[in-house]
């Protein structure tokens, strides 16, 4: 039966005003599209680089630059958007404005850095076991509750980019909003966004140059998309063609997940 939105102690159902059964995205929406810097050099990525100011590579940065393209058509142009203060962060959304000839500013958001890693940032891969005190995360190099010394554990970057999240949504409500972050910090705007413990976010896939796009709509978040993948072009594999043999995966160690 229709609900009559005259009838004194109902409320209309009005979910069904927001569904996204077409191509495209509501205008008037808060919303934040979440971007994953490019691939940090070589070096950098056998450690756990967590806050150190790695570069990116620049070779791969090079060779990626159908992808910046794609990616500058994906993302909106005439609206406000933000940086991490770490320099992979910041050269990824240049490299991207660059690529679509982008004329606004690129705003430092300190909030959307990646996880501290404390006196372990920079420890490599092979000997992080002998620092963690607890399990590692199957997907991640610790688990959520572990805080490394001088660090801080994700619970409390959960807690940090949802703060910030809340706080540009009041601010710019109603507008787009272009985040240039980290892979563990956008899965904590996930689980904040859903509502879930930060160790369940910590099984969602970024990817290097995904995108990310959670919405604030009368005072609730919802996903729209997770680690969309821009076009890298004809010389690239697509984005989920079965590049490695399971027997070559089995030699990765549980939680060998790199923070950044």
């Amino acid at each position: 039966m229709p609900v009559d939105s005259d009838t004194p102690g109902i409320t209309p159902d009005i979910s069904q005003d927001h569904f996204l059964d077409g191509p495209g995205l509501e205008a008037g929406v808060t919303r934040f599209w979440l971007v994953r810097h490019g691939v940090v050099e070589e070096g950098a990525r056998q450690t756990l680089y967590g806050t150190l100011d790695v570069p990116l590579c620049a070779p791969t940065l090079q060779t990626h630059s159908t992808a910046l393209a794609s990616l500058a058509e994906m993302l909106p142009r005439d609206t406000l958007w933000l940086t991490s203060p770490l320099q992979r962060a910041r050269e990824t959304g240049r490299a991207v404005q660059k690529a679509g000839h982008f004329t606004h500013s690129l705003q430092v958001e300190p909030a959307f850095i990646e996880q501290s890693l404390g006196s372990w940032n920079g420890v490599p891969h092979r000997d992080f076991h002998a620092y963690r005190q607890q399990e590692a995360h199957p997907f991640w190099s610790l688990c959520a509750t572990e805080k490394p010394p001088g660090g801080e554990s994700m619970v409390e970057v959960c807690e940090r980019v949802g703060a910030a999240l809340t706080r540009l949504a009041d601010t710019h409500e109603g507008q787009d909003i272009v985040v240039f972050s980290h892979g563990g910090a956008i899965r904590m705007a996930l689980a904040f966004a859903l509502a879930i413990r930060p160790e369940n976010a910590l099984r969602f896939t970024i990817q290097n140059l995904s995108v990310t796009i959670i919405e604030r709509l009368e005072g609730e978040w919802r996903v729209v998309c997770v680690n969309v993948l821009p076009d890298f072009g004809p010389d690239f594999a697509p984005p989920f063609s079965v590049a490695e043999a399971p027997q070559d995966r089995r030699s990765r160690k549980k939680g060998s997940g790199t923070a950044g």
